[in-house]
This record gives structure tokens, C-alpha cells and sequence, in this order.
């Protein structure tokens, strides 16, 4: 995104954020609760018939929370998959995912407005769990016991542009390659797909999704690699880091492509190796040990794992939304730089 159109957008969003006020294109202002902006049956916390729960394949990781999502479309929409990497979603698209810990913490929900352009919001639980309230415009911190040191942070309206703007789309963990049926079994932390929660088999079927390319459907897709280490490996670099570690956002300067792709498999995990394997890093560590992004058969001298590792939140990657280090999927990453050469890793 140029800098400009960053500050257009940002300006966009504040203006759609800020309670009581209404954008230029007639948006309505959002709603003070949670309760109020469709998500639940009239008068309880029961999810509105219609509504479509999904789990991605590769979730990303929120110092430990356990995460509900859902999606609404207006009625007799659809989704545009023709493009199975960058699906265009209709006005009136609504997203929510619940954060929690041993009770709902916070729910953001994102919003397509008529015009085209996406809102984001987080509602904040009371303590009873009986309704949600509209969080401040840069954030809260909440106690919660059992979050790291008992605070959660609570993002602000503009930390949500920061991982929303950076891709293909601004809706992430519902694509292609997250709703495929063929899972991934070593992906960290994902779900148990439940009776009711969406795939692309399912999407189709019920209308949801049209122009998915037949392949897809007959060749669920997944990351192209030489094991089942690096396909899960790579699967949670592409969760937690290809929404802004990508060739089309701000960052594609930094020559790291970290997003794979549904539609070219193959080609994306080869363009994340060639960005990893033996590539120089921009960051030192203070000991200057490591000085590449990854150092076959040395996680200690891979930048990339350092920095998943330190605690100091001035290096710590990602940057946003993680206070407490991942330790499963570090080991996950780990476990794969020491076993992965240049040539092993080449994908078909």
C-alpha cells in the first residue's frame, strides 16, 4: 500500500470507528454492543441461525486464547472465488472472532460497507458474559487471571489496519487454502473442525462461494513441501506472519514472502525457501551471531528463529498481539531449520 492510500485508509477507519458518528457514504454508526451488531439471536448469546462458524487450518497464535469465528453474508450474496487467492467478498459482509481465556475477553468483527471499503471494531466481555461493550478507539487493557502477568491487551482500531491492509484481501483465516478439507495434522493449535463448521466443499454446496476453480474442489489444496515438518512449518508462517510478510504489501521490499498461495502451491512455498534459505537479514541480534533469515541445520544462527524467540518486544516478531512466546510453534519451526537443506526443501 503507498503511503498515501495508508493514510487515507487510516483516516477511513477512524472516521467509521469513532461511536456516534456515521461515514460520508451513509454507513451507520457502529454499534455500542456487541448484542446489537447481528451476531446473536434477539435478547441472548445465542448465534444467529444462518451464521457460518469456521476454523482455519493455520490459526494465529494470541498469547494462548482460544478463539470462536463466524460469518455473515447479506442474503442472496455470495462470495467471488474466481481470483482463489483474493476473494471478493459482498457489501454487508460481516466477520467476528471471540477471544478467551476462561471467559470471552473481546469480540472484533470487520464489515464491508457499501462503498467497498472494510471497518473494524472490538467489543469488550463484561464479566458476567452477558453482553460485549464498544472498546476505546486505541485500546484497553483488561485484567484477566489468566492471561500473561493477569493484563490483556486489547487492540485499538488502528492496530487492526496493521494486519488487515497488508494482503491480498483484508479477511484473514477465511480462504481457500485455511477452509481446505485437507487439514493439516501438525498445524499448531488449530481446532477440531466440528459438525456445522465450514470448508470449501460446504461453502459451494450452500452458495456461499461461487467460481472456486473445479480443481480446487476435486484437489482440496495445501502447502506443496518435501515433508510433513516443512508443509506444517511453513503452513504457520503463513498464518502468523504472510498477512503482512507478503509480494503485495507494504513490506514486499523486504524481499520475504512468507504467504502461500492456493492457486500456485508450488511456486509460493519455493518463493518462501528462496526468501529464507541462506538469504541476509536487515536485523543483528546483539550477540551477531545470527545474520541470516535461516541457516539450514542452525536454528540458533536463523534470524527467524531468534526473533520468534527473544522477549524483547523491539525485535520480537510478530509485533502485534503477542506478549508470550509460542512455544509449540517455535519448536515446530525449529524442528524444521534443523532438518531442512536447499536441496531437500525444493518443492515439486
Amino acid at each position: 500500500m503507498k503511503p498515501s492510500h495508508a493514510i487515507a485508509a487510516a483516516a477511513l477507519v477512524a472516521a467509521a470507528m469513532l461511536p456516534g458518528r456515521a461515514l460520508a457514504g451513509g454507513a451507520a454508526p457502529l454499534p455500542q454492543r456487541l448484542a446489537e451488531t447481528g451476531l446473536y439471536e434477539p435478547g441472548s448469546t445465542t448465534v444467529r441461525a444462518g451464521t457460518i462458524a469456521y476454523s482455519p487450518q493455520y490459526p494465529l497464535w494470541t498469547d494462548g486464547a482460544s478463539k470462536r469465528r463466524w460469518i455473515q453474508l447479506p442474503p442472496g450474496t455470495s462470495i467471488d472465488a474466481s481470483r482463489p487467492d483474493a476473494w471478493e467478498f459482498p457489501a454487508g459482509t460481516k466477520l467476528w472472532k471471540e477471544f478467551a481465556f476462561d471467559r470471552a475477553i473481546e469480540t472484533r468483527l470487520i464489515e464491508r460497507l457499501d462503498d467497498g471499503s472494510w471497518r473494524f471494531a472490538t467489543y469488550v466481555w463484561n464479566e458476567a458474559g452477558t453482553d460485549a461493550e464498544l472498546a476505546p478507539l486505541r485500546g484497553a487493557v483488561v485484567a484477566v487471571a489468566a492471561a500473561s502477568g493477569g493484563r490483556y491487551k486489547v487492540p485499538g482500531r488502528f492496530d487492526c489496519l496493521a494486519c488487515h491492509e497488508g494482503g491480498a484481501t483484508p479477511v484473514l483465516g477465511f480462504s481457500a487454502l485455511q477452509l481446505s478439507s485437507d487439514r493439516d495434522p501438525l498445524a499448531p493449535h488449530a481446532d477440531s473442525v466440528s459438525p456445522g463448521f465450514a470448508d470449501l466443499q460446504t461453502l459451494v454446496a450452500r452458495g456461499v462461494l461461487r467460481n472456486l476453480p473445479q480443481r480446487l474442489l476435486d484437489d482440496p489444496p495445501r502447502i506443496a513441501a518435501k515433508s510433513p515438518a516443512a508443509r506444517a512449518a511453513l503452513g504457520y508462517l503463513h498464518g502468523n506472519c504472510g498477512h503482512c510478510h507478503n509480494d503485495a504489501g507494504a513490506l514486499a521490499s523486504l524481499d520475504l514472502a512468507l504467504a502461500q498461495q492456493a492457486a500456485s502451491p508450488g511456486a509460493s512455498a519455493e518463493r518462501t525457501l528462496k526468501s529464507l534459505l541462506g538469504h541476509s537479514s536487515r536485523f543483528r541480534a546483539h550477540d551477531g551471531k545470527a545474520t541470516q533469515r535461516v541457516v539450514s541445520g542452525s536454528d540458533e544462527s536463523s534470524v527467524l528463529a531468534v526473533r520468534m524467540k527473544t522477549t524483547n518486544p523491539l525485535a520480537r516478531m510478530p509485533p502485534l498481539g503477542v506478549g508470550v512466546a509460542d512455544d509449540q510453534g517455535i519448536a515446530l519451526v525449529e524442528r524444521w531449520i534443523r532438518t531442512a537443506t536447499p536441496t531437500e526443501e525444493k518443492t515439486p
